[in-house]
């Protein structure tokens, strides 16, 4: 069985965050890689301002590069739009490996706006990676109310494949300032450099085609 961790998220665009990250959760879990699941497009976000998919899956494929994270745009193949549905459909296809999600303490905070939460907790283990000026409001949210009671100590967290769904693991790593809104305010037109890039999902191994 193969261990992975999953971290979702628009990548718009990918930084030297999400990798740092990634690579201290892999490490931390005990992981074999981690999918970087590039998404179509998030129901709680505005379209206004998201840079075209083959562009944000440029960019982390960029971000990548000689690791053992893979980006993969394989929730419009599964015909996904909500994380609860892409989970369970990964997990039908992908029997041989063991998943955990992986989020920050930001998504923690809005997690119990999404579509049928509890039923993401029941599918697979969670890894919440704190982010420090989030953390006393992640703690005080309504699904973290829920999920107290599931939560294992951070010691055992390279053991999470014992673990019986709904279980959920706070990691801290040291605080990584870099973010997508920091770079998208630094330079709009961000995805320009990708715009004649041809990429491949790193999962699928199918061409993500520039429209």
């Amino acid at each position: 069985m193969s261990r992975i961790g999953i971290l979702g998220g628009s990548f718009n665009p990918a930084h030297g965050a999400h990798r740092s990250v990634s690579l201290l959760a892999l490490k931390a879990l005990g992981l074999d890689e981690v999918w970087w699941l590039v998404s179509p497009g998030n129901p709680l976000k505005t379209a206004e301002g998201m840079a075209p998919l083959p562009a944000r899956f440029a960019s982390a494929a960029k971000q990548a590069r000689r690791s053992p994270i893979r980006p993969t745009v394989i929730e419009r193949d599964l015909g996904t739009r909500y994380t609860v549905d892409t989970l369970r459909k990964l997990v039908r296809r992908y029997p041989k490996h063991d998943f955990i999600w992986l989020m920050g303490g930001d998504n923690l905070v809005q997690f119990g706006q999404w579509r049928n939460w509890r039923g993401i907790a029941r599918i697979m283990p969670i890894a919440v990676i704190a982010r420090p000026s989030y953390n006393s409001i992640a703690h005080g949210s309504v699904a973290m109310v829920w999920l107290r009671r599931f939560v294992r100590p951070a010691r055992q967290s390279r053991h999470w494949t014992d673990w019986r769904p709904p279980a959920l693991v706070l990691l801290r790593f040291r605080p990584d300032p870099r973010s997508a809104t920091l770079l998208r305010r630094a330079d709009p037109l961000w995805h320009r450099e990708f715009d004649d890039t041809p990429v491949r999902d790193m999962l699928t191994r199918q061409l993500i085609i520039h429209q």
